[in-house]
C-alpha cells in the first residue's frame, strides 16, 4: 500500500511502537521490513497518543477523553516542536504518519492532520492501495492561525 502511494518515509506516531497482536508492526520488525522496500522508518514519540485531558480543558468538544487529552497536548510547545520535526522529515519526500488504528477518524492522526492543515499543508488519508481521502477539519475545530482547538459550546458572535 505504501509503495503504491509513492511513500518513501513512514513516521511512527505511536507512543509505544509495539503490537502484541501483530508483532510485524513492532518498531524493529517494521523498520527492517520497510527498509527492504526502500522506505525509511522514523519513530516520533513526541506526537504519540496516550495523553491525559486537563481538568481545565478548553477542548470539551471532544467527549472522548483520549481525544480531549491529545487536543490539550496540542496547545503545548512540545507538540508544536514535534510538528515542526514532522514537517522537517516530510521535506525529504512523500511521508506517511502511522499509528495503531487503521482508520484516521478513530485515531489521534486526525488531530495531527488538523494541525498540519492549519499550517497550510495538504494532508491526504491513505485508505487503500488505490484510495486516498483529502483531510477536512474536524467539524467542531476552531482554527486561529496555526492553533487548533475543539471548544464544546458554540462561540458567540460579537
Amino acid at each position: 500500500m505504501l509503495n503504491a502511494n509513492g511513500i518513501r518515509q513512514l513516521v511512527d506516531v505511536r507512543t509505544i511502537p509495539k503490537s502484541r497482536r501483530n508483532p510485524q508492526f513492532g518498531q524493529d520488525e517494521l523498520a527492517v521490513s520497510l527498509k527492504k522496500d526502500g522506505i525509511r522508518y522514523v519513530h516520533l514519540p513526541g506526537l504519540g497518543g496516550l495523553r491525559h485531558a486537563r481538568k481545565d480543558s478548553i477542548n470539551t468538544g471532544w467527549k472522548n477523553a483520549s481525544f480531549r487529552g491529545y487536543a490539550d497536548y496540542m496547545q503545548t510547545a512540545a507538540f508544536h516542536e514535534n510538528v515542526t520535526k514532522l514537517l522537517e522529515l516530510a521535506a525529504a519526500g512523500p511521508t506517511v504518519a502511522m499509528c495503531a488504528e487503521a482508520v484516521p477518524w478513530r485515531c489521534h492522526r486526525s488531530l495531527i492532520a488538523d494541525a498540519l492543515t492549519a499550517r497550510g499543508i495538504q494532508v491526504e488519508h491513505i485508505l487503500t492501495a488505490t484510495s486516498r481521502k483529502p483531510h477536512t477539519y474536524t467539524p467542531f475545530a476552531r482554527v486561529e492561525g496555526e492553533s487548533v482547538t475543539y471548544p464544546g459550546l458554540p462561540l458567540s458572535e460579537s
